[in-house]
């Protein structure tokens, strides 16, 4: 399959004009388009403009408010839960982060969940908010339920993701992003646009079976919880999975378990929903609210480089420190371009054409 290179700038303006043809301000949709772009930045193909044609059709199908009113509707010095207005995701999360940094400032900490939302791109770019500030930041939210809980065969969770972003001193910062799945779907939708079988572990079939084949979930199929099977402990993936769940939905107020609302817009909306739209749940620390922060950058850059150091098994160069590889990518792509394969570009032209914009 073929790709398209094309430069950060390029996609940028394309995207954000997108975003203001649908309705967004022009300010949210310059933010909506850097966290939709960051993703591509980053290497996470899954989650950036691939997905711009599906939020387009959320907004078609009255799902996306391009001008939400995103508001508080509780707090407390620490705390606060956060209406998004069905807005894009894109926009929701980062005024609630900010919310989160603000309240960390004044009193240490901040934890914010959120109600009413759409899907965020990659909780990655949030949570690295917070490190311009010497804080540690949390991002997570839950996602359409793809994922059978160990043992189940229904499909119950989203791949629900975690980040956390930690600063350190020279070196740089520690990100963690991960789905609680054993693959993000978004990928399992990068081997089904290459024709390509699943590697075991990922999907199983509507009877609960072991399957290789991408487009299983479209056959009643579900994504498998982090480890793949008991005996390789997916009931600890299935347990972070739960624990984003009821941290983004149950604390919110927000959708959860087989409620979530799928990101499809052709997939109907479940029935009685105890919530509203999806759900997030962001976290910022201050890091001298526990030590000095000079100091604990300097600890965290030891940690780094003893981890940086470790032996490593036959064929390996070295052990990777979470974000290593995406801080990379962002460095040669946004020198060298961003590659798109060929049939995201045709879905990115077929969405242009509907607004008159060019790629």
């Amino acid at each position: 399959m073929a790709e398209i290179i094309y430069s950060y700038q390029q996609l940028f303006d394309f995207t954000e004009k997108i975003f203001q043809h649908i309705g967004c301000p022009s300010e949210q949709a310059a933010l909506a388009t850097e966290v939709l772009l960051n993703a591509d930045l980053r290497g996470i193909d899954s989650h950036g403009v691939a997905r711009l044609s599906g939020y387009v059709r959320l907004w078609e199908a009255k799902r996306v408010n391009a001008k939400p009113n995103i508001r508080i509707i509780h707090e407390t010095p620490s705390t606060a839960v956060v209406d998004g207005d069905s807005g894009l995701g894109l926009v929701v999360a980062p005024f609630a982060m900010q919310v989160a940094i603000e309240k960390a400032k004044k009193v240490g900490t901040g934890w914010v969940s959120v109600q009413n939302s759409n899907h965020f791109g990659i909780a990655g770019y949030h949570a690295m908010m917070a490190l311009e500030y010497e804080m540690i930041g949390m991002a997570m939210t839950n996602a359409s339920p793809l994922v059978a809980p160990t043992f189940s065969t229904e499909r119950l969770l989203g791949t629900n993701p975690i980040c956390v972003s930690i600063p350190a001193g020279e070196e740089p910062a520690f990100v963690a992003d991960l789905a609680t799945t054993t693959a993000a779907n978004g990928k399992l939708e990068i081997l089904q646009r290459k024709n390509m079988e699943a590697p075991q572990g990922w999907i199983q079939d509507k009877e609960g079976h072991s399957s290789t084949n991408a487009h299983e979930l479209k056959t009643g199929g579900a994504l498998l919880p982090l480890g793949g099977d008991r005996e390789h402990g997916s009931h600890k993936g299935y347990a972070l999975g739960a624990i984003v769940d009821i941290f983004s939905a149950v604390l919110s107020g927000a959708n959860y378990g087989p409620w979530v609302p799928p990101f499809p817009a052709y997939v109907p909306m479940p029935t009685g929903m105890p919530g509203k739209g999806i759900g997030h749940f962001f976290g910022a620390m201050r890091v001298d609210a526990f030590r000095p922060a000079a100091d604990f950058k300097q600890h965290m850059d030891n940690w780094i480089r003893r981890f940086r150091s470790a032996k490593t098994v036959a064929g390996e160069e070295k052990v990777i420190i979470p974000g290593d590889p995406e801080r990379e990518m962002e460095a040669i792509r946004m020198k060298e371009g961003i590659p798109i394969l060929d049939v995201v570009v045709n879905d990115l032209n077929a969405v242009g054409e509907k607004f008159g914009v060019k790629l």
